[in-house]
């Protein structure tokens, strides 16, 4: 004991040749050098931060934030100007399933006279009619005459249209009175919410998006199957093969990566179409009949066929960079001691390549969930995936709010699948190259 308090007090002593005690320039000069790394990678992190998170918390804002109802921003001074005061006033001091009165009604009169006034009313009318279809020209119609409008109120706006009476309106527009919401998160799950506030199951007809999340996860499962059954026999070709041979064959292996994603997406519509090269060279060998013909493209069949096709490299490649250390005599060893060929393979090389399986497998299955031009272009109705109608909701309805829903649901189901993957294989086992 008395040793170590002697070399602890001799170290605190000891000094550089300037005189400073040794253990704080050592303190220093660590500090210094991890300041020096972090300013080596503050741009990559930076960079992250600006075109990754800084999206992805905007798009969780947007998902659970109410737009067009609740506020607007004036084009003119940018500033969000607040609407339907009244009626959200009304809206929190009676519970959901209260029948408007004409208190209700004269709230709704004077939020629609300065929606018009604020040319807001067609924003409003837009966010209302996601829910209740058909209800856009309503707010327009009733908004150029409510400035005119004199009580009672509720009998003019019923005058005007009946359908204001409707209950399901009324609760469609108590939800988007809030300025947080979770009921974008309710559409996307075929969900909404009766007059009364209560949640309930969409109509069948409407019923989509958990059709389409279910169809999005097993077409994607099952080309990431079909990119493992024909990459890996690739992969070993590559992994074993002379290194002549083996770059050659490489190069075929990247060559998709040097043609355009449209150019081979669009290929494929020429291959497969009813009056395409793969249906003419069945005709011709008698396989199928002229008039029998085989539907391979605007289908699911179609989707599974090209997206296989364009995602096998990112299969091959982290099943190659697993191979390629493989030293072949472990196999022999295993023959030489009595295994078969197929016990060999299962038993020691199997076993081996886990790491590039799962890499692969992983690679494949978030690029899959996420694929949008290929499935758009040759999926047809029964081949589009969610993201499909993501950006439907971006471009099209400009229901971006619902999007966002949807999009933090597909990301959800991505970390979860990073999550069970670590827990089953392990990420540190992850091999890349």
């Amino acid at each position: 004991m008395s040793d170590a308090v002697a070399a602890t007090s001799t170290t605190e002593k000891l000094t550089t040749a300037d005189g400073k005690p040794l253990k704080a320039a050592l303190a220093r000069s660590q500090a210094r050098n991890r300041r020096r790394a972090f300013y080596l990678v503050m741009p990559l992190l930076l960079f992250v931060v600006v075109t990754f998170l800084i999206p992805i918390g905007q798009m969780l804002s947007m998902s659970v934030t109410n737009t067009g109802f609740y506020s607007w921003k004036d084009r003119d001074t940018g500033e969000t100007v607040p609407l339907m005061v009244e009626l959200r006033e009304w809206f929190d001091a009676n519970p959901a399933g209260t029948e408007p009165d004409e208190a209700a009604y004269a709230a709704l009169r004077a939020g629609l006279a300065h929606a018009r006034e604020t040319k807001s009313i067609g924003q409003i009318g837009t966010r209302i009619n996601y829910e209740v279809s058909g209800t856009r020209s309503m707010f327009t119609s009733t908004a150029r005459k409510a400035e005119r409008m004199e009580p009672p109120f509720k009998e003019a706006i019923l005058d005007a249209d009946d359908e204001w009476a409707d209950p399901k309106l009324w609760a469609a527009m108590r939800n988007a009175s809030k300025s947080v919401t979770l009921d974008f998160y309710l559409a996307a799950l075929d969900r909404t919410r009766d007059a009364d506030g209560n949640i309930v199951k969409v109509e069948e007809e409407r019923a989509v998006y958990v059709l389409l999340f279910q169809r999005t996860l097993i077409l994607s499962a099952l080309i990431t199957f079909l990119t493992l059954v024909l990459g890996f026999p690739i992969a070993h070709l590559l992994a074993t093969l002379p290194l002549s041979k083996s770059n050659l064959l490489m190069i075929f292996v990247l060559l998709p990566f040097w043609t355009s994603l449209l150019v081979r997406t669009t290929s494929w519509i020429v291959l497969l179409q009813s009056q395409g090269v793969v249906n003419d060279i069945g005709v011709a060998a008698g396989l199928i009949a002229d008039e029998n013909r085989i539907q391979m493209i605007y289908n699911q069949t179609g989707t599974i066929i090209a997206m296989t096709h364009i995602l096998l490299p990112f299969m091959v490649l982290p099943l190659y960079s697993v191979m390629r250390p493989i030293d072949p005599s472990y196999v022999r060893a295993a023959r030489s001691l009595g295994a078969t060929s197929w016990t060999a393979f299962r038993r020691v090389y199997m076993p081996q390549t886990v790491p590039g399986i799962g890499a692969g497998g992983l690679l494949v299955f978030i690029l899959a969930v996420g694929y949008y031009i290929t499935p758009a272009l040759v999926g047809g109705s029964s081949g589009q995936l969610i993201s499909n109608l993501i950006a439907f909701h971006m471009q099209k309805s400009l229901n971006w709010s619902l999007a966002a829903a949807l999009a933090s649901l597909l990301l959800a189901g991505v970390l979860l699948l990073y999550w069970l993957y670590d827990r089953l294989v392990g990420i540190d086992n992850l091999k890349l190259g």
